[in-house]
């Protein structure tokens, strides 16, 4: 990890937050830290998981790519 072309490099966790920075977060301040907490939970859980298609997956949404993955019980 930490050099050019890594397997596990950061680039989707540093498209998730420039997303996290414009979708959610581009409004006025908000007046507490639970009503940020609130609209980020709501931003992940109703929106991105739910709503959102993203190309790595075949352009599923990220609920519909798991419901299509075969369950592994351990």
């Amino acid at each position: 990890m930490g050099t050019t072309g890594d397997r596990y490099d950061n680039a989707v966790i540093e498209s998730f937050r420039s997303r996290m920075q414009v979708e959610p977060l581009d409004r006025p301040r908000w007046r507490t830290r639970l009503e940020l907490a609130n609209a980020i939970f709501e931003y992940l859980e109703i929106f991105h998981n739910r709503q959102r298609r993203c190309s790595a997956i075949g352009w599923l949404t990220p609920v519909e790519f798991e419901k299509r993955q075969p369950s592994t019980v351990a």
